[in-house]
């Protein structure tokens, strides 16, 4: 029989991030708006499209080999899986996404304990039930069918989901906790993962969706310097790159070649240009492999 890789990515809010991912690392998922079994350009793969929420539970029972999903839900299911890795990407930014503690702007309730005896509705009811537990606060954990931030104002407190706070901001609600810190993991079934061929597998896609996630925020520098300028153009540069250089067909001449961060490319260029660069191009990465 031919090996297959059983591998579920998340649907919902996820979706589009993971294959944007995926296409960044060099898979191309397609038929993913109609189907949740969209078709992928690697025949070792068996894609199947999950909600995040239910996706460590399939990975734990081996219906799936590996799959992406969110730290928070490993821990609301109890899964007792292997955590391959973290993967730095969300819906909206890569930063962590964190569940927290609300209350309406209005309200008189300034911490967890102010809550005892009171009604917490969310949809990660045994993480929040175990936060509370943990303070010794007696309170009632209600599961939310979505909509959670509409309920703040009929029970005490809601814990929802958010990654830049804006929506709670503009529903005039306030952050009193936070009740965990979430972000994606890539994870596979322990049985799978003693299987060679599949391990090996997972490992590479790893690679390959980290190489790709690390790319984002990078850019490729390359540009011509005369031999003289070389020493001024390397003070220019960040102290801890080590840069590529050739050699070019005039021999005054080098090409200089590195990889910076983008959130510096717009200072960086400018000063290399008075150092005396030239033929200064800038260029962007699909993956960096370190």
């Amino acid at each position: 029989m031919e090996k297959k890789l059983k591998l579920g990515i998340p649907a919902g809010s996820l979706k589009d991030a993971t294959i944007d991912l995926f296409r960044k690392a060099g898979f191309n998922i397609t038929g993913s708006n109609r189907s949740f079994l969209p078709a992928i350009d690697d025949e070792q793969i068996q894609l199947t499209m999950l909600r995040a929420q239910e996706m460590s539970r399939y990975v734990a029972d081996g219906v799936l080999d590996a799959g992406i999903t969110g730290y928070d839900w490993i821990m609301e299911n109890a899964s007792d899986i292997v955590e391959v890795c973290e993967l730095g990407y969300s819906k909206q930014t890569s930063q962590p996404a964190r569940w927290v503690l609300v209350v309406p702007e209005e309200s008189n309730i300034k911490k967890p304990q102010d809550l005892k005896g009171g009604i917490i509705a969310t949809e990660l009811v045994n993480v929040t039930k175990k936060f509370f537990a943990d303070r010794n606060i007696d309170v009632k954990v209600e599961f939310s069918w979505g909509a959670t931030e509409v309920k703040a104002r009929l029970v005490d407190a809601i814990v929802e989901l958010t990654e830049t706070g804006t929506s709670l901001v503009a529903n005039n609600l306030r952050i009193i906790d936070t009740v965990v810190v979430s972000t994606t993991r890539f994870i596979a079934n322990k049985q799978s993962w003693q299987d060679k061929f599949k391990k090996e597998k997972i490992e590479n896609i790893a690679i390959l969706l980290n190489a790709a996630i690390d790319a984002r925020s990078k850019v490729g520098l390359k540009m011509n310097v005369e031999k003289a300028n070389l020493d001024k153009i390397l003070k220019v540069l960040p102290a801890e790159k080590s840069p590529t250089i050739s050699s070019l067909a005039d021999s005054n001449y080098i090409a200089v070649e590195v990889i910076i961060e983008d959130k510096i490319e717009r200072m960086l260029v400018p000063a290399l240009k008075r150092a005396g660069a030239s033929g200064i191009i800038t260029y962007p990465l699909n993956k960096v492999i370190h």
